[in-house]
């Protein structure tokens, strides 16, 4: 049974609303991407799921408990989140950070135990930042901040993570990196991960699940192989695609090559082109036929 679910789900700004109706379950112990255009609201439902947001309407269901009427204290014992370009404080080091993380579970004046120290070395070893444990946050490169903020959340001993779009800004071999232990924590952890995710291919290499969100409405939802189709994909994204399958691993990938609208203006300047050529094929006919017969 799924843990995390929501339920009739309305959410937004003031009087506008981005998302309204949603029914959603989060598989337990895999890892989810949610997709989508721009402005289509993934955002805004994993901020909602991790309790940043309040809905307007509905629930989110962890265990059965609704979390919004659970404290920050509780529901931080259970949801990390790793929000779009956290900053950390100018020269707070990485140990310092990741012992943000023992916040929720602390007593008293909030000093550390022995168990937090051991929590915060282990999440650092796991995280492969031991070298850089005495270095400010704020001189790594963007990959090892991204290690570093999730180690924080690692700190925190949650069953379930969010990170919203977490390989934003970073090259090619630090997306990887950062994907790779997310994979990691997920494969030998059994974490519950969430991730918003702009790079489609991303999405279909590492998540078990994905949910395509188009306008706060949910589109297609399941295996990569089942979102990821020339239908959904002109429906979310707008775009044409190429859809292959990856020799080393057998998922699909999406080879975009023209947006939806250009294809479709395509179409129908073929179709015209064609239409004007018949009518110039029979009018050449009816001119030829008639100097042959005059």
């Amino acid at each position: 049974m799924d843990r995390l679910i929501t339920q009739d789900l309305a959410i937004g700004y003031d009087e506008r609303l981005i998302v309204d109706g949603l029914n959603l379950s989060i598989p337990t112990g895999k890892i989810t991407a949610l997709v989508g255009s721009n402005g289509s609201g993934k955002s805004t439902i994993l901020k909602t799921m991790a309790r940043i947001m309040k809905p307007q309407r509905g629930s989110v269901l962890l265990d059965g408990k609704a979390i919004h009427s659970q404290s920050t204290r509780e529901v931080a014992k259970q949801l990390a989140i790793l929000p779009q370009n956290p900053v950390a404080p100018e020269g707070l080091t990485v140990r310092e950070l990741v012992g943000y993380g023992r916040y929720p579970h602390q007593k008293g004046f909030g000093t550390m135990s022995r168990e937090d120290r051991e929590i915060v070395e282990w999440a650092i070893e796991m995280t492969g930042l031991v070298s850089f444990a005495d270095r400010a946050v704020d001189q790594l490169s963007g990959g090892q901040r991204q290690r570093a903020w999730i180690a924080m959340a690692l700190a925190q001993q949650t069953e379930i993570l969010f990170l919203d779009e977490p390989t934003t800004y970073l090259d090619m071999a630090h997306q990887l990196e950062v994907l790779k232990l997310l994979q990691q924590l997920n494969e030998e952890q059994g974490r519950t991960i969430v991730m918003v995710v702009h790079d489609l291919n991303h999405a279909t290499r590492y998540a078990h699940h994905m949910v395509a969100i188009k306008s706060g409405k949910i589109v297609a939802e399941g295996e990569p192989a089942k979102v990821t189709t020339k239908e959904v994909l002109r429906e979310v994204f707008g775009i044409e695609a190429d859809i292959l399958f990856d020799p080393r691993t057998g998922v699909p990938l999406c080879l975009p090559f023209e947006l939806f609208r250009e294809s479709l203006r395509t179409a129908k300047n073929r179709e015209h082109q064609q239409v004007k050529s018949e009518q110039e094929d029979r009018a050449y006919g009816k001119q030829a036929n008639a100097v042959t017969n005059g």
